[in-house]
């Protein structure tokens, strides 16, 4: 049970016991020192106590409510053994952080809740207040462009949004395209036939499938051509009418490339184009398409576009700071060119 008295304006209490009193089930949810307790009282910047089951917080009044929600829902996590990690504690944190934006954002609008993506095996909530604008969009234009960094969960939120839609018959297909683009290795000395060399490039989509409806219902829904997942190269001289296309690492098409692609919808599609302009990997020279096609349809009607931060990274905390590492060296670098090319044009002059 839970009680929550206020002390003065925006702070509260919060007073209960974790039952049933079981200290091996209470050292998975505390950690090593306390360690998980510790980083759930940082993150809110509030005050937690506890002696044995019994748990005191203290602090801003809703940093106290969603502290309370996650160390109760940890607490029922451990009932079956399960190991409480960093990583888990992070998501519940940044799942709280969404209902606290939205709590703020739209203070007075009861109508709006956060959005929900139901797939038979997972109920996906989209963590933070951009990935749920994603998702609106998304759902609310035909053509949208994911962009920005690893770890924001573009992709996987594309293909559960194409779950869904397939599963309410709004769609009849799903077609998931990446462009087979070399990072490093020639496709040349990989084994096999081109099916095989081209699967590692296909392989995160999959695993998001795999996750959503099963290793056997995507093993069956491919072989009725229902999902197909393909090289940007077998796009050409196709139209795609009634399906779900998402056009993955797309940073890595050329511009005449992405003009195919995006020319090959049909009626009744919708397409979701994701990609991270920081990490291109087409040969040196040559122009990204993500890139160049910003500039050319931000402005057209019924195209929706979403750009993440650093701060949307939902992986490993460590993921944010060095995406933050690789901006700031990248500006510290064009700072020092800039400053370069100007005493040297100085010097001409």
């Amino acid at each position: 049970m839970t009680t929550a008295s206020a002390e003065k304006p925006h702070t509260a209490q919060a007073d209960f016991y974790l039952e049933p009193d079981d200290p091996r089930r209470l050292s998975n949810l505390c950690g090593d020192l306390d360690s998980h307790i510790k980083q759930i009282a940082t993150h809110f910047n509030i005050r937690i106590f506890n002696r044995g089951n019994h748990f005191k917080l203290a602090g801003e009044a809703q940093g106290v409510d969603h502290a309370t929600q996650i160390i109760q829902r940890l607490y029922r996590e451990t009932h079956n053994g399960t190991e409480i990690r960093k990583d888990l504690i992070h998501l519940l944190l940044q799942e709280a952080d969404i209902e606290i934006a939205y709590q703020k954002d739209h203070a007075g609008d009861e109508g709006k809740k956060p959005v929900v993506i139901r797939t038979p095996k997972l109920i996906i909530k989209p963590r933070g207040p951009n990935q749920q604008k994603y998702v609106r969009t998304i759902q609310s234009n035909d053509v949208n462009f994911g962009i920005g960094p690893a770890g924001t969960g573009k992709t996987y939120l594309a293909v559960a949004c194409a779950v869904e839609a397939l599963l309410r018959d709004d769609v009849q297909k799903i077609l998931l395209v990446r462009p087979a683009v070399e990072a490093g290795e020639k496709l040349g000395f990989l084994p096999g036939d081109l099916a095989q060399k081209i699967d590692p490039y296909l392989r995160p989509l999959y695993d998001a499938l795999h996750d959503m409806l099963g290793y056997e219902q995507v093993v069956k829904l491919q072989e009725r051509n229902v999902i197909e997942i393909a090289p940007l190269a077998y796009m050409r001289g196709r139209t795609l009418s009634n399906a779900y296309v998402i056009l993955d690492e797309s940073q890595n098409t050329t511009p005449e490339q992405m003009k195919m692609f995006l020319t090959r919808i049909g009626f009744g599609s919708k397409a979701v184009i994701t990609g991270d302009i920081t990490q291109i990997d087409l040969p040196r020279g040559a122009r990204s398409g993500l890139g160049h096609i910003l500039n050319i349809l931000k402005d057209v009607e019924g195209i929706g576009f979403t750009h993440f931060a650093n701060k949307d990274v939902v992986r490993h905390p460590l993921v944010q700071k060095i995406v933050d590492a690789y901006d700031a060296h990248d500006a510290e670098v064009a700072a020092r060119k800039a400053a370069k090319d100007a005493a040297e044009g100085a010097n001409d002059d």
